[in-house]
C-alpha cells in the first residue's frame, strides 16, 4: 500500500476552477497526501489563490511554475514531480473536482506493477457556470441529486458516480493505453522514474499523456481500471487548440514503433537546469 501520496494538479490561468479543485482536496477523508500545483505559466492571480489555500494544507501544498510558452503540460508536471515527496503520484487536472473519497479510493487500488486510470463526468457549460459562480460544492452531492441533473442534461453520464467492487475485472485491459487520461491517473513514483516522467518534447495540446502510458507499458507496467471508484467531476471548458496534434501523433507513433521506454526530455533534463526556474509554494512573480 502507498504511504504518502503526491497529487499533481495541472492548471493554467483558471483560478475559479482551481479554487473548486483545491476545496475538494481539502475535504478528503484520506489526509495522508500532499498537493503540488503544476502551473503552466499562469499569472499572479493563481499564485495568490494558492497562498490563500496554504493555511488549510500547510506544508502539504506547493506550487511549481514555469514561464508560459504555449501548452507544456508534460514539462510542468515533471517540474511538480521533482518537488514531490510521495511514493505514489496521482495526476489531476485543475478543472476536475475530486469527491471526498478520491484519495482513499486511489490508495485502495494502488498495486505495484500497475498504473490506475480513472474516469470522469463531464459537466455542461451552464452547470459549470452555476457551480463556479455560486460556489457550489458538487463533490458532496448525493447520487439522487445527480440523477436529476442528468435528466436536465447538466452532465453527460452517471456511471462514474457509482461505486462497484470490480475486483479482478479491473485488470481486463492490462496492455491498453487508449482512452486513459492524465486528468485522473495514478502511477508509482518508482515507475515514473523508470521512464523518466512525461516527455517535454511534446509541445502543444495532445498525446503527452498517451506517450507516458505507452512507455510505461513498454517498461512492463500494466493498466488497472479505476472506473466505478475514482470518478472525478470535470468542469466545462472551451475546446483546446489542436493545431499541434498531427505532429504529436507522429511522435507517439514513433514511440510505439521503437518500443522506447525513456522520455527524450524527461525529469532528468530538468535536474540539470538552474533550480531558480522552479518556483514553489506561490512565490510572487511579476
Amino acid at each position: 500500500m502507498a504511504e504518502l501520496i503526491s497529487i499533481v494538479v495541472t492548471t493554467h490561468d483558471r483560478e475559479d476552477a482551481l479554487d473548486a479543485v483545491l476545496r475538494s482536496l481539502a475535504r478528503q477523508t484520506d489526509r495522508d497526501f500532499e498537493a503540488i500545483v503544476a502551473d503552466d505559466g499562469s499569472g499572479p492571480a493563481t499564485a495568490a489563490l494558492i497562498a490563500q489555500w496554504k493555511p488549510k494544507f500547510g506544508p502539504r501544498l506547493e506550487h511549481a511554475w514555469h514561464e508560459h510558452r504555449g501548452f507544456r503540460a508534460g514539462e510542468i508536471r515533471n517540474r511538480a514531480l521533482l518537488e514531490s515527496r510521495g511514493d505514489y503520484c496521482i495526476f489531476l487536472d485543475g478543472d476536475c473536482i475530486a469527491r471526498p473519497d478520491f484519495v482513499a479510493s486511489h490508495r485502495a487500488l494502488a498495486e505495484r506493477g500497475w498504473f490506475v486510470s480513472g474516469n470522469r463526468i463531464l459537466m455542461s457549460q451552464e452547470m459549470t457556470r452555476q457551480v463556479l459562480s455560486q460556489h457550489l460544492e458538487p463533490e458532496g452531492w448525493t447520487f439522487a441529486s445527480w440523477i436529476g441533473r442528468r435528466a436536465r442534461k447538466g452532465i453527460n453520464r452517471l456511471a462514474p458516480m457509482l461505486a462497484l467492487p470490480l475486483g479482478p475485472l479491473r485488470k481486463l485491459r492490462p496492455g491498453e493505453w487508449q482512452h486513459a487520461r492524465s486528468c485522473n491517473l495514478a502511477i508509482w513514483r518508482s515507475d515514473l522514474d523508470r521512464v523518466d516522467g512525461f516527455d517535454a518534447d511534446y509541445n502543444g495540446w495532445g498525446r503527452e499523456d498517451s506517450d507516458l502510458l505507452v512507455r510505461l507499458l513498454h517498461a512492463g507496467v500494466r493498466r488497472k481500471d479505476g472506473n466505478f471508484a475514482t470518478g472525478v467531476l470535470h468542469l466545462w471548458h472551451p475546446a483546446a487548440d489542436r493545431s499541434a496534434l498531427p505532429v504529436n501523433d507522429g511522435k507517439l507513433d514513433r514511440v510505439r514503433e521503437e518500443k522506447r521506454v525513456k522520455a527524450l526530455l524527461g525529469m532528468s533534463s530538468l535536474r540539470r537546469e538552474d533550480p531558480d526556474r522552479i518556483v514553489k509554494m506561490g512565490a510572487a512573480r511579476s
